[in-house]
């Protein structure tokens, strides 16, 4: 099934942005090129400075979520995740494509809740992501959740997802002196360090009981 780019993520304004797109597809056909489950490879004209056009690849991806658990006495939920493109198993935040017909926000509580069991009682919108935009058209949308429930996991059968629990200043760290490899983890922990929004000690995480 082709995979369409997320619409209206690329600027403030989607509807004039996703008529840009649609006119200068109009302009210059799209050729696809590869069509997979999660994203599709397309070539598309690229209109030059000096007058020429060159063609360009470009991966459309539905777009994303990205989820940043806090948790009370200032600390948040990070997860270790084996990654087979890299070879490795990296530190990151919870996240997960949206590949679903579902609200973003109902995807970041789902996401959330698949791959540390944890239950948002308050998920915030921050500022999203551009991940990769000279190949790829994937728009992160970064949720803040608050308020969490334990419980358990529900992990896909492809997925190797380990949860730990960890001080807010020692995952800054983690960001700064490169334990944190993963692009998007490092983008919303430093952005939220810096716009103050850390866990506080009165971060409230009910038990699994209720």
């Amino acid at each position: 099934m082709p995979v369409s780019p997320d619409p209206g993520s690329a600027s403030d304004d989607p509807h004039a942005n996703a008529a840009a797109t649609r006119d200068d597809r109009k302009k210059h056909p799209v050729t696809e090129l590869l069509v997979t489950k999660r994203f599709r490879v397309v070539r598309v004209a690229e209109d030059c400075r000096d007058g020429s056009v060159r063609s360009r690849e470009i991966v459309e991806h539905p777009g994303s979520v990205v989820i940043v658990p806090l948790l009370p006495n200032h600390q948040l939920c990070l997860i270790r995740n084996a990654r087979k493109a890299v070879g490795t198993t990296l530190w990151e935040l919870p996240a997960g494509t949206l590949d679903r017909d579902e609200p973003i926000i109902e995807a970041a509580r789902r996401e959330l809740e698949e791959e540390t069991g944890y239950r948002a009682e308050t998920l915030d919108e921050a500022p999203g992501l551009w991940m990769s935009p000279g190949i790829l058209r994937e728009r992160m949308h970064v949720f803040v959740a608050r308020d969490l429930t334990p419980g358990p996991q529900a992990l896909e059968p492809g997925e190797t997802i380990d949860t730990h629990v960890v001080d807010w200043d020692d995952a800054v760290e983690m960001c700064l002196d490169g334990r944190i490899e993963d692009a998007k983890t490092v983008a919303a922990i430093l952005r939220l360090e810096v716009q103050g929004r850390r866990p506080t000690a009165d971060d409230r995480t009910p038990s699994a009981d209720g």
